[in-house]
């Protein structure tokens, strides 16, 4: 075979698995806003005003943490064709145990949702001056519209969040090149776990619920669920690659935007103004250390990121109740459902005074107490040969997913009994 022929050969190739991977490009990047929400917002933000970089630890290993556990989840949907709730009813088996299983992951659901909602409210409020409670209001119809515009084609609500994904990196590059961080500093405390005090353990898992996020593992496996419906075993096996690839990616992207908000929030706050108390006041802050782009930056990023998070919470929440309880029920009752329930704590606590920087702040903290419901089960179902076939895990790759389960765990207890 001539050079020429090879190098031909070889194009095809890529091509082909361009073609291929375009075709199935989406579920991660669905969940990859999940990554990106308020909820991520308000700990980065916390942790770097109060800490500095010293929390950076913390955001990598969430990251990782969060590359691994949705890999599996993914495959697991690649593999049985079925969601991550769809398996544990046919685990559970009796409604006894189902019932109370679906409820506990619907506070997930619920506590998620309310982060994403308060990010577009704080965000309508700061950017166009509405205030806080018509915000809240308005905030209500965001993702009904955009849902409402995608619900005949799919591929067009991936093509909005992938534009949204785009808004918030660039945002993010251009605040890192204005901020001019440290790079010693950040390389010295990115890889040296350390924890100045309780309430920097507070914070950290904080983080930890706002990167690895339980709804989204339940998302993940039902996306590539509709995606493997009805394939052969050799499409399934090229699909559960093109799956690692799409997740390492978009996760890895995910991350470094956590990193980033860290990172501008410690450039920006830390020491002289590390008892930053609200959103507001953070982006009030900004402007006179960076100027008014940065501000009008960090705003748009925060709205582009609650309404698309939404977006991907009301699916979240519509597999976890139709996987729960095997009946499908009406997408916009869900929807309306899903987004009026947030509307009347909202709204309770913007009455009562109380700030939705510490509203986020908590909800993650609550997330990350309710990440075992979803991750213990995903460990248990994917390491099980006679369910997964040939895409059961491997005992390295069950090892590192029982020591990601176990920190999660050790953090979350450590956390209670600081804090009681």
């Amino acid at each position: 075979m001539t050079e020429t022929a090879t190098n031909t050969s070889r194009l095809s190739k890529i091509r082909s698995y361009l073609k291929r991977f375009i075709t199935f490009f989406g579920p991660a990047l669905i969940v990859s806003i999940a990554y990106m929400d308020p909820g991520n917002y308000g700990t980065d933000i916390q942790g770097g005003a109060s800490f500095g970089y010293s929390l950076l630890w913390v955001v990598w290993l969430s990251g990782v943490m969060a590359m691994l556990i949705q890999y599996l989840s993914g495959k697991l949907g690649i593999a049985t064709e079925q969601s991550l709730a769809e398996n544990i009813r046919q685990k559970l088996g009796r409604k006894l145990f189902i019932i109370p299983y679906w409820l506990g992951s619907e506070v997930i659901a619920a506590a998620t949702d309310l982060a994403e909602y308060l990010g577009t409210v704080v965000a309508l409020n700061l950017l166009f001056g509405v205030p806080l409670i018509y915000a809240s209001i308005f905030g209500a119809a965001d993702v009904i519209i955009i849902l409402g515009l995608a619900s005949r084609r799919f591929r067009l609500l991936e093509q909005i969040l992938l534009l949204v994904v785009s808004v918030i990196s660039l945002g993010y590059i251009y605040e890192m090149f204005i901020a001019k961080p440290d790079l010693y500093s950040i390389l010295s405390v990115s890889f040296v776990p350390h924890l100045v005090n309780s309430n920097a353990l507070f914070v950290a898992v904080g983080i930890i619920g706002a990167t690895v996020m339980p709804h989204a593992i339940f998302l993940h496996s039902g996306l590539t669920k509709e995606k493997a419906l009805g394939k052969t075993l050799d499409e399934r096996r090229k699909m559960r690659k093109m799956h690692l690839v799409e997740t390492i990616i978009l996760l890895s992207i995910a991350s470094m935007i956590n990193a980033a908000i860290l990172i501008m929030a410690a450039v920006a706050f830390y020491p002289e103004n590390s008892q930053i108390q609200s959103i507001a006041e953070a982006y009030r802050t900004l402007i006179p250390i960076f100027g008014a782009a940065a501000g009008v930056i960090f705003l748009v990023t925060l709205l582009a990121s609650g309404i698309a998070s939404s977006a991907v919470g009301t699916l979240a929440g519509q597999m976890i109740m139709e996987g729960f309880l095997g009946k499908k029920f009406n997408i916009w009752l869900r929807r309306i459902i899903t987004r009026f329930i947030n509307v009347i704590p909202t709204t309770i606590a913007i009455l009562l005074g109380l700030d939705p920087l510490h509203i986020l702040v908590y909800s993650q903290f609550a997330l990350s107490m309710l990440i075992p419901i979803a991750v213990i089960p995903l460990v248990i179902l994917t390491m099980n040969k006679k369910l997964m076939g040939e895409f059961a895990n491997r005992k390295v790759t069950t090892t590192i997913a029982c020591v990601f389960v176990g920190i999660i765990l050790t953090f979350n207890f450590f956390s209670l009994i600081n804090t009681s």
